[in-house]
């Protein structure tokens, strides 16, 4: 069970950071950093938004956009800080109580 709770809770750590890339480039991107024409940055670009919007897409549909911002990577970052992870603690906390 506790490699499990590794496993996950790595996942989770890895999937922040792919989130705060992808607003990074993104941002980059849409102030003109960073070229779409170039192969590199198109292809990490859909590497990037393939990994995200499946997680994204359904959050941007409940919330509002106020001014044209984004703010479902926000919300994901903050329900994985703040309720994955403490659950995932908590049912390994709880595995361990029974013996498991």
């Amino acid at each position: 069970m506790f490699v499990l709770f590794v496993i996950l809770t790595r996942v989770l750590e890895i999937y922040c950071w792919i989130l705060l890339v992808s607003c990074i480039f993104v941002n980059l991107y849409a102030f003109g950093i960073l070229d779409s024409r170039n192969q590199i940055v198109w292809k990490i670009g859909m590497f990037l938004e393939r990994l995200t919007e499946p997680v994204l897409a359904p959050v941007r549909r409940v919330l509002p956009t106020p001014g044209g911002i984004d703010f479902s990577p926000m919300v994901v970052l903050l329900v994985i800080q703040y309720v994955l992870q403490p659950t995932l603690v908590k049912l390994l906390y709880l595995s361990m109580q029974n013996g498991g």
